[in-house]
C-alpha cells in the first residue's frame, strides 16, 4: 500500500507520454507476467538506481495492488 501515495504521479508521467491508456491494459492483460517485471526490477534496481524501481517491483508482486493501479489509470483515461 505505500506505492499508492506515488500513484499520481506515475500517472502524470504516463500521461505526459501518452501512455496511460496503454499501461492500464499491459497491467490487465499481462497479469501473469506481471511477478517477472517485478522480480526483472529488483535485478536491474543496482544498474539503474532509483526508488521508484522498487515501488513499482513491490506494486507489480501485489496483483490486488496491480488491478487497482490500472483501474486508477483508466478513471484517469476517462476523466
Amino acid at each position: 500500500m505505500q506505492s499508492r501515495d506515488k500513484w499520481h504521479n506515475w500517472s502524470e508521467t504516463l500521461r505526459r507520454f501518452k501512455l496511460d491508456g496503454f499501461a492500464s491494459w499491459m497491467l490487465e492483460a499481462g497479469a501473469p507476467l506481471n511477478l517477472l517485471g517485478a522480480q526483472a526490477l529488483y535485478i536491474s534496481q543496482p544498474f539503474v538506481g532509483g526508488k521508484q524501481f522498487e515501488s513499482i517491483a513491490q506494486m507489480l508482486e501485489d496483483e490486488d495492488e496491480t488491478q487497482a493501479f490500472a483501474r486508477f489509470l483508466r478513471d484517469e483515461v476517462e476523466k
